[in-house]
């Protein structure tokens, strides 16, 4: 799959509409996207980010909330294929700015949606353990 220009998606994001994305499409998304997505957004929040590495997650976050996708959300099952492929490009591109603290935080945060079963599945992110 080639990955959209997702930084032309920047203007979509905002703290508001990303809770309000995640909130609604939790369970259907999985714990996999909703984690990688929850990483991105938490160190987002970090002073110790640079503005490169920032940049490029509103991006991805943009493009996640965005309804213009390559692929429409709407669309069961596949719906979402892009945007987790958009946060996992990014999560990789920025993980040596992801603190322990942060996963950790995004995990309590997935408490609220799935189960210890689905949560654990979601500590693959790349495919194999990190």
């Amino acid at each position: 799959m080639e990955l959209p220009d997702f930084m032309s998606y920047a203007n979509k994001f905002s703290q508001s509409d990303f809770v309000e994305k995640i909130s609604r499409i939790a369970k259907r998304a999985g714990a996999k996207l909703v984690y990688a997505a929850l990483i991105l957004y938490y160190t987002l929040q970090s002073d110790k980010v640079s503005t490169a590495n920032k940049a490029l997650i509103i991006g991805a976050l943009g493009y996640m909330i965005s309804p213009l996708d390559v692929i429409p959300d709407a669309i069961p099952i596949v719906g979402l294929t892009d945007d987790l492929a958009v946060l996992l490009y990014v999560l990789k591109k920025v993980w040596g700015d992801v603190a322990p603290e942060i996963q950790e935080k995004a995990k309590q945060r997935l408490s609220k949606w799935f189960d210890e079963d689905e949560i654990e599945e979601a500590n693959d992110l790349f495919g194999k353990s990190e």
